[in-house]
């Protein structure tokens, strides 16, 4: 047995403390760790490093056997987790080591044992199987519904005899609820106890068939597949947002569920045909009325909010969902990701699950998800990530948070290059090859990133909405002209100044929407685009990752710390984030840029091409990434402190792609192709000039090129600086 280091507890399986609910530190390594090490056999560790197939936004399916070998022949609770029914006892374990009695502590009696026996016939319709689970408030017993084929029902009892107040409650609050993820409720009928002769309540409820979530997390965490496959992340994000559909149906009709853990929660085989109804709560003895201060609460440690903000609060939404993220993060440590380090390819995926629950537990209430649906939202936004980045499917969801922004953050390396970059300058061949490294300033991206969406029930939203496109001074000048001040004006207003590179005036607008907003992730978001482009990256970096963590499922957040990471020298880290919101969205082209720079700056000149390609065809960016795909393959590199030339294979594949690139409307020649051409050609006569190799045809290539350049100046001195290029690269030759 392991004892937890935080507070003495019992640490069960799947290495958490019963008690206080931190997951156990054990010297050395982590409890976790060691439990599964002496857990796991051969096979079984081989079973769980399966490769996942199917679809990873799916529960596995998997096989269940008859209900009846799940029956308990020695139905007994466990002495250590047996307390006084007497929830103000002074000491609720002082229980003699029998199965029913007197509490020593304060007289009250309990009773842990089985009020119905194995043959009993219930009702006269359904006849009991016997015990095959427990609940946190009494047995559950199968049974057979002699009056429909024997079909498998489920019947619920309690625990102690003096509780029968909750069950009169779990009735009144299920007889009211219909929906696809809680248990369904047939009947209600009572029977005789086996041992007191006295008449005791029963739900008669479906049976489901499949995994209590808590045989699924122990089962897991000693190495082995409950499932038929390794659990992974995904499947406990899809198991929370079908719990969290269950608690958005339970809130919007008030009531609370108070109760929830993996114990509460089955996942069904999937072998009959369910979708939407994988995931059931299948007990509701702790519901209660949103508001409710008076009755008695139920609720299981560590899971439920601390004594504190319930005596300030009463349960409440938020408390709901602080259970849920409890329950999220056991099962986090049960996956098969969680302790496999190889799965770097994952890492930001992950952190962002950790995020999304430790927002749900997060000890201030108004620090946490705002409800169900809400905490929904950023939990699909982290499934979509962790699969992607798990097979490389991108799967895009619109933000319902923050407006796409169309602005491609690449510095120009998409484009063709002006004509200025040829004139008005000394010739420098071997400079002028070299690839720019295509990371836009820092206040270009401040303007650049994705733009919050203002909230419906703001006094501007209208005004706002229908000057999407508007030139921001424009609708400043506007706003200030028809007085609308709002918080969204303010945010407005911020971003114009920034447009404008007005800092101050960018200050100065963000300080009414603090007053406004307080500490809102849009006010946090704004901080973060005024230290961007003020260059402080670090004060940026800090602001956005508060973001983050506000908002785990969204992209815009991790396209900001990656650039803030790229600008600091964090390759790695920056290329995580820019790969976790590539490869689920690559609408983001923004993103495969920045991967593309990360590969350069590594001298990765093949895995940087390889990377533009991914851009869809379908994108607004498909010409431009295939820009610069030429642009990479022909300029000289910086990687390591050296300047690395493209190799003869590197410009061969530069004019191929040169030849098939849309330019100029389609046509054959026209200004762009000149220029990108010339680029290619400058870039090959470089290289054989480094080579001292025959540079005749070079030359002619690129005396050719620089006079068609000079026929697209517009002024004399740009046509005759063109014109001197040509003649000072142009081949001697003999007469």
């Amino acid at each position: 047995m392991t004892t937890c280091t935080h507070c003495g507890g019992i640490v069960d399986e799947t290495g958490f403390c019963v008690d206080c609910g931190e997951p156990a530190v054990v010297r050395g390594s982590s409890a976790l760790a060691q439990v599964r090490a002496a857990g796991r056999t051969s096979s079984a560790t081989a079973s769980s490093r399966r490769s996942h197939t199917g679809d990873p936004m799916s529960l596995p399916v998997f096989d269940f056997k008859d209900p009846t070998s799940r029956i308990i022949t020695d139905p007994r609770v466990p002495v250590r987790t047996r307390l006084c029914p007497n929830d103000q006892c002074p000491d609720r374990s002082a229980l003699p080591q029998r199965d029913s009695g007197f509490c020593l502590a304060c007289g009250t009696p309990y009773s842990f044992l089985p009020s119905l026996e194995p043959g009993a016939l219930v009702a006269d319709q359904y006849r009991v199987v016997g015990c095959f689970a427990r609940g946190g408030l009494g047995w559950i017993y199968l049974a057979r519904d002699t009056h429909l084929d024997d079909n498998p029902v489920v019947l619920k009892g309690l625990i102690d005899v003096a509780d029968l107040e909750i069950s009169t409650k779990e009735r009144q609050a299920l007889t009211l609820l219909d929906h696809p993820n809680v248990v369904r409720i047939y009947n209600f009928v009572s029977h005789p106890d086996a041992h007191t002769g006295e008449d005791r309540a029963y739900i008669v409820m479906e049976y489901v068939d499949g995994l209590v979530l808590e045989e699924v997390a122990e089962m897991s965490a000693r190495g082995l597949v409950p499932l038929g496959e390794p659990l992974r992340t995904e499947h406990v994000v899809s198991a929370g947002l079908q719990l969290l559909a269950a608690f958005d149906y339970l809130h919007e009709r008030g009531f609370l569920y108070c109760d929830l853990k993996p114990d509460n929660v089955i996942i069904r085989s999937g072998k009959v045909g369910e979708r939407g109804n994988r995931v059931k709560l299948i007990d509701l003895g702790a519901v209660r009325r949103i508001g409710d201060r008076s009755s008695k609460i139920v609720g299981t440690r560590p899971y439920q909010v601390d004594e504190r903000e319930i005596a300030e609060r009463g349960l409440t939404v938020q408390s709901d969902l602080h259970t849920l993220g409890v329950m999220l993060r056991r099962l986090d440590y049960a996956t098969a990701d969680h302790d496999e380090p190889e799965r770097t390819d994952l890492a930001v995926g992950l952190s962002s699950f950790q995020r999304a629950y430790e927002r749900a537990m997060h000890p201030e209430p108004d620090q946490r998800y705002g409800s169900a649906a809400e905490m929904a939202d950023q939990l699909r936004g982290v499934l979509r990530e962790v699969a992607s980045l798990r097979d490389r499917t991108p799967r895009p969801e619109p933000s319902t948070v923050f407006v796409h922004t169309t602005t491609l953050l690449d510095a120009g390396l998409g484009a063709v290059p002006a004509l200025a970059t040829w004139t008005g300058r000394a010739v420098d061949l071997l400079a002028e090859t070299a690839l720019p490294d295509g990371r836009p300033a820092a206040d270009v991206v401040a303007v650049g990133l994705p733009v919050p969406r203002a909230t419906a029930d703001d006094p501007a939203a209208d005004v706002l909405a229908a000057a999407d496109t508007e030139d921001p001074r424009r609708l400043i000048a506007r706003l200030d002209s028809d007085n609308v001040t709002s918080p969204e004006t303010a945010l407005v207003r911020c971003r114009a100044a920034l447009a404008a590179n007005d800092l101050t005036a960018a200050r100065e607008s963000l300080v009414p929407a603090r007053g406004l907003l307080g500490n809102d992730w849009r006010v946090r978001w704004h901080e973060g685009l005024i230290e961007l482009a003020s260059e402080d990256i670090g004060a940026a970096r800090q602001a956005f990752d508060g973001v983050y963590s506000w908002l785990p499922g969204e992209d815009a957040p991790k396209l900001a710390l990656a650039y803030c990471a790229e600008h600091e020298g964090d390759l790695d880290r920056a290329e995580a984030l820019y790969e976790a919101v590539w490869r689920r969205d690559q609408s983001v082209v923004s993103a495969v840029f920045g991967l593309a720079r990360v590969r350069l700056a590594r001298g990765d000149r093949g895995g940087a091409v390889a990377l533009l390609d991914e851009t869809p065809q379908a994108s607004r960016y498909f010409d431009a990434a295939r820009i610069a795909a030429v642009r990479v393959l022909s300029g000289s590199i910086q990687a390591g402190g050296e300047l690395l030339a493209p190799t003869d294979a590197d410009l061969a594949a530069a004019t191929a792609r040169l030849r098939e690139l849309y330019l100029d409307g389609g046509a054959p020649a026209g200004e762009s192709r000149v220029r990108l051409e010339t680029v290619v050609r400058e870039a090959a006569l470089a290289v054989s000039l480094s080579e001292d190799a025959d540079t005749t045809q070079l030359r002619l290539g690129v005396e050719q090129s620089y006079r068609a350049l000079a026929r697209q100046a517009t002024n004399r001195a740009d046509r005759s600086s063109l014109v001197d290029r040509a003649n000072h690269h142009r081949p001697i030759t003999s007469r």
